[in-house]
């Protein structure tokens, strides 16, 4: 359970217009702080500043924000705006990002031994960029007291309900995501984040192995099976693979078992158990319990969340 604490009666947010920025979470913060003087009794709501690379507001503030990007900008862009970030988190502001925002706190030396989160699709880069810090993909949104990092595009929305709760409590949190319609608790990347291997990393007789293991899925696959196809020793064929995927055999064939899995889910139509029987699962409770391991969800949670048709249908209501 999240616990809110109010720390001023008037916060100032500062969100900062980063070159590459995602205008959309920019100004959607904005607006969504915004929105809370209509929604409270006391008709208070944060002041928002719009910090510009070119000319950063050195006024102190209690939290400053990264947003997301949508052009691929990791960071080094603005090279002042890091010095103006560690400055003002070391005079007592909250350090928060969103996204690829979580690359300005990198380089601005404010992840490093912390856990963090950034969109899952960005994990291999921000692990070679930030060895020492603690990468935690699979969730949308990590409090670490003075730095909050968020995951996703739209994890903005998850941010600003949080700091909504920190700086104006509970009651606050529910008015704000009743009048937005969106749902406050409960969300996990892992939830939305698939399995897609390297297959472009040149090492023919792994990508003949990696075919193979997509096409004959529900067989199972020993290692010294697949290194023999690979026509490779055992040991040969691991370390191989490994360099070649990121992942041992045993993990990568899970992972794809699970993907597999997932969409047949979300397409509907077969059962739980023939779903798992199809992708090399013949003990379903083995099964339920991969899933959810990587998931974050029961199969039957899943497709309820996730199926196609369903979400057709609420679209169309």
């Amino acid at each position: 359970m999240t616990i809110y604490m109010q720390i001023t009666p008037k916060p100032t947010i500062a969100l900062i217009d980063y070159p590459g920025v995602q205008r959309s979470a920019l100004w959607g913060l904005a607006d969504m702080f915004a929105l809370l003087p209509r929604l409270q009794d006391q008709g208070s709501g944060p002041d928002i500043r719009i910090i510009s690379p070119t000319a950063p507001d050195t006024r102190p503030c209690d939290a400053f924000v990264f947003p997301p990007s949508i052009d691929g900008s990791l960071g080094t862009e603005a090279p002042q705006l890091l010095d103006w970030a560690v400055t003002q988190h070391h005079a007592g502001a909250l350090a928060c990002s969103v996204c690829a925002g979580a690359f300005w706190l990198g380089h601005a030396d404010l992840l490093t031994g912390r856990p963090a989160t950034t969109h899952w699709a960005l994990e291999e880069p921000f692990r070679a960029a930030f060895p020492k810090v603690d990468l935690r993909p699979e969730h949308i949104l990590i409090d670490d007291h003075d730095v909050i990092t968020a995951g996703g595009l739209m994890a903005w929305l998850d941010l600003g309900l949080h700091l909504t709760g920190r700086w104006y409590g509970g009651d606050a949190v529910s008015r704000l995501a009743r009048h937005l319609l969106i749902d406050p608790a409960g969300r996990e990347q892992r939830h939305y984040s698939s399995f897609r291997p390297n297959r472009s990393h040149g090492d023919v007789q792994i990508l003949t192995v990696q075919r193979h293991m997509e096409q004959q899925v529900q067989d199972q696959m020993q290692a010294e099976q697949l290194a023999k196809l690979a026509a490779m020793s055992l040991r040969t064929f691991i370390r191989r693979f490994q360099s070649a995927t990121g992942y041992p055999p045993a993990t990568y064939l899970q992972a794809l078992r699970i993907e597999k899995a997932r969409a047949a889910l979300e397409r509907g139509g077969d059962s739980v158990s023939e779903i798992a029987w199809s992708v090399g699962y013949q003990d379903l409770s083995a099964f339920s319990r991969v899933f959810k391991s990587r998931t974050g969800l029961s199969p039957g949670t899943y497709r309820r969340r996730f199926h196609i048709r369903a979400a057709q249908r609420s679209m169309a209501d």
